[in-house]
């Protein structure tokens, strides 16, 4: 086994302000290398506008901190490029995936009477069959005997309680739940950790005052969750001392759900 950094792929890194941009330089401040992907038109869509400085002030903070990156655009509505997401990671990184850290979705809010088939369809292609394609990949990579090593490998999932009023999204990731505990299950053999985090409402840059304030009324610890927080809670588990945590739903969000 060399001395080199393990290779750590990390969704969702489009936009400076998300979790999966926080994640990934917190990784890289670990000793990890990274392979990051993101989808701009998605954020076109949903935020706005995507954010085309984004990639490169995450990819600078991680360059800083000693890693080395390989950028991954990539459609994962698309599952011909979900499957092939990590053969191209490590094709592109010169390195085994060792730990996979899903922080991308689909997420548009919408109830039982406005929901279209097509968002509904859209949320379960990016936020469960995505993920799915992308563990199973991921799987056969360590059976087939990708030098990852042992005490590190990792999948991770970012999740949510949402149910009313955000529909199928709230679906979507109920069944990402699911998911991740079955990767615990079925993947112990190439000793995987599996868990999903749910960050509760975190201040991406899409609260209002209002909501930010009702997040605050609710949180015993008296602020919004933030990016870091979950990106800590996200080192952790990629520690070697952190792989024993298994099958598990952990909550990063300062109280807000025991309220």
């Amino acid at each position: 086994m060399t001395n080199r950094r393990p290779l750590a792929l990390v969704t969702g890194v489009g936009r400076r302000a998300g979790i999966g941009a926080a994640v990934a330089v917190r990784l890289a401040s670990d000793g990890w290398d990274l392979a990051i992907s993101w989808w701009g038109p998605y954020d076109e869509r949903v935020h706005g506008g995507a954010d085309p400085e984004g990639v490169d002030a995450v990819v600078a903070e991680c360059v800083a901190a000693g890693a080395a990156v390989t950028r991954l655009p990539v459609d994962l509505a698309d599952p011909e490029q979900a499957a092939a997401l990590v053969g191209r990671a490590e094709a592109e990184a010169g390195a085994p995936v060792t730990a996979v850290v899903m922080s991308h979705c689909e997420s548009v809010g919408s109830d039982f009477a406005t929901t279209t088939v097509e968002s509904f369809d859209k949320h379960l292609a990016v936020n469960v069959r995505a993920p799915f394609l992308v563990i199973q990949a991921y799987a056969r990579r360590l059976r087939e005997g990708a030098d990852a090593p042992l005490d590190r490998r990792r999948v991770i999932a970012l999740t949510s309680d949402h149910v009313g009023f955000n529909l199928p999204y709230g679906t979507s990731k109920g069944a990402l739940d699911r998911l991740v505990v079955g990767a615990a299950i079925e993947l112990g053999d190439v000793r995987v950790s599996a868990n999903t985090i749910n960050p509760g409402p975190n201040d991406t840059g899409w609260m209002t005052d209002e909501i930010r304030q009702a997040a605050v009324d609710q949180t015993p610890l008296g602020r919004p969750s933030m990016p870091t927080d979950t990106a800590a809670l996200v080192g952790f588990l990629c520690r070697p001392d952190g792989g024993w945590v298994n099958g598990q739903l952990l909550k990063t969000d300062g109280g807000f759900s025991a309220k």
